[in-house]
């Protein structure tokens, strides 16, 4: 009988599988960023968030997300139907006409779990601080919580989010920055530098925590824990989440240059040798 890190784990995997095969299939998406969210996706929603069964778009008294960086729906797609959402089988229409899985979420094809239309960049975190707010206004006791990219955070309405979020106390709100330091032009670095992100959150007035091993399941699920701990003590919480682009992948790895393009064939069987099946494929 599996143990629960090991289901974790098992589902880590079958996720990545997802993503490769979603991409390939129509030979566009971003497998990068999806490949390097998947373990804290996994971990959120199968191990920490307080969720209800089904879904109702107004998450009374349950835990909710908001995926910014919409680029990265791919793993987004594979966890919500992994978690049960919509049918598994549905991830074979990805980026299709009529599909509800579009490239970015949206809205009005009525995907269960998705609550907004996300993918330009910088607005994620500004929706999730008006939904925690208004849990806070309805005597709500759950959290929200947000995945942010890091190259996101050159965009400036992020800054004005951040300092509102601290100057009004929306102490039940979890963002977490995707901090792998790539984006699709190159390095952060390189595009424009974010400089001490844990400083500048801290100057703002948050709560600041780090997960150095960020495709770790295990350190992902107690940071989370601890995130989840922290907060409504008057702060919001940020997670600096440090991942790998393209993590399980080698050839992925350590480069920008799959933040947006999909294996070819053999590279796509490469791919999935290295993460043998799990769960089924759809």
């Amino acid at each position: 009988m599996a143990t629960e890190t090991q289901t974790l784990e098992n589902t880590v995997i079958q996720v990545r599988r997802d993503i490769l095969r979603m991409v390939h299939k129509v030979n566009s998406g971003h497998p990068g960023g999806s490949l390097g969210c998947t373990e804290f996706l996994v971990a959120l929603y199968f191990e920490v968030m307080n969720l209800k069964e089904g879904f109702d778009m107004n998450g009374i008294d349950e835990d909710m997300f908001f995926l910014s960086n919409g680029h990265i729906s791919p793993v987004f797609y594979s966890v919500l139907a992994r978690k049960g959402y919509f049918p598994v089988d549905e991830l074979n229409t990805f980026r299709l006409i009529n599909s509800r899985l579009q490239g970015h979420p949206t809205t009005h094809e009525g995907l269960p779990g998705v609550r907004i239309a996300s993918g330009s960049l910088g607005q994620g975190l500004s929706v999730a601080i008006g939904a925690a707010q208004a849990k806070k206004l309805n005597g709500d006791s759950s959290n929200v919580f947000a995945l942010l990219g890091d190259g996101e955070l050159q965009e400036g309405q992020n800054w004005e989010a951040i300092m509102y979020a601290a100057g009004k106390k929306v102490d039940n709100l979890i963002a977490t920055v995707d901090f792998n330091g790539k984006q699709i032009d190159g390095s952060t670095d390189e595009v424009l530098p974010l400089g001490d992100l844990r400083k500048k959150f801290e100057a703002f007035g948050w709560e600041v925590l780090e997960i150095k091993e960020g495709n770790d399941l295990a350190a992902i699920v107690a940071g989370l824990k601890d995130a989840v701990a922290k907060s409504g003590n008057g702060k919001p919480v940020c997670i600096l989440l440090h991942t790998e682009m393209g993590n399980g992948v080698d050839y992925m790895m350590h480069t920008h240059a799959w933040h947006g393009k999909a294996p070819n064939d053999e590279q796509l069987e490469v791919a999935l040798e290295q993460n043998p099946a799990t769960l089924g494929d759809y």
